[in-house]
C-alpha cells in the first residue's frame, strides 16, 4: 500500500511539474520570426501549440504563416496543399481583420516571396511592400528588426527602402 501511495504521488507531482513548465511558456515574438526564418519542422510544431495556447491577437496571423512555412518542408504533395490551404486561410483572415497592419503584410510578404508559382500566392507583394513601408516606424523594434534581417535576403525588400531620412536633408 505505501508503495502505491509513493508512487501516486511521485507520479501526481512530475505531472503537476511538467504541466506548470508548460504552462509558464509564454509566446516571444523575437523566437517566433527565428523558427519562420530557421524553418524546423520540430520547432514550428513547437511553436504553433504555444501559439494556439496563448490568448495573443495575432493568433491566426502567426499560425497561418507558420503552417505556410511548414508547407514547404513537409515530403508529401497532399500534405503540402493541405497546410499551405490552411495556414493562407488563417493568414488572409487576419489581414481581412485588419488590413493595415504592417507586420501581417510582412508575413504575407515573405511566405508569397518563396511560395510555389503554383500556388498563386504572389498578387499582393507590391502592396504589401508598400505597406510595410509606411507602417515600418510604428512596427515594434523585433518586427523591425525581422524586416531589417529579412531585408538581407529579399528580392522584394532592400535595406534602402527603410532608411529615414537625416534632419539635414
Amino acid at each position: 500500500m505505501r508503495h502505491r501511495l509513493v508512487l501516486f504521488i511521485l507520479f501526481f507531482v512530475t505531472s503537476f511539474t511538467d504541466f506548470a513548465q508548460s504552462s509558464l511558456q509564454v509566446f516571444d515574438r523575437e523566437n517566433f520570426y527565428a523558427i519562420l526564418s530557421a524553418g524546423k519542422i520540430r520547432d514550428i510544431d513547437e511553436e504553433l501549440l504555444l501559439i494556439e495556447e496563448s490568448a495573443i491577437a495575432e493568433k491566426q496571423a502567426y499560425a497561418g504563416a507558420l503552417l505556410m512555412r511548414k508547407a514547404g518542408l513537409v515530403k508529401k504533395a497532399p500534405e503540402k496543399l493541405k497546410l499551405f490551404k490552411e495556414g493562407r486561410s488563417k493568414l488572409e483572415k487576419a489581414l481581412r481583420e485588419e488590413e493595415e497592419n504592417g507586420e501581417y503584410s510582412f508575413l504575407r510578404l515573405t511566405i508569397q516571396e518563396h511560395a510555389p508559382r503554383v500556388v498563386k500566392y504572389f498578387k499582393d507583394m507590391e502592396n504589401d511592400k508598400l505597406l510595410i513601408q509606411n507602417t515600418f516606424r510604428y512596427l515594434s523594434p523585433v518586427v523591425q528588426n525581422a524586416i531589417l534581417d529579412y531585408c538581407k535576403t529579399s528580392q522584394k525588400l532592400k535595406l534602402a527602402d527603410f532608411q529615414i531620412p537625416s534632419h539635414d536633408e
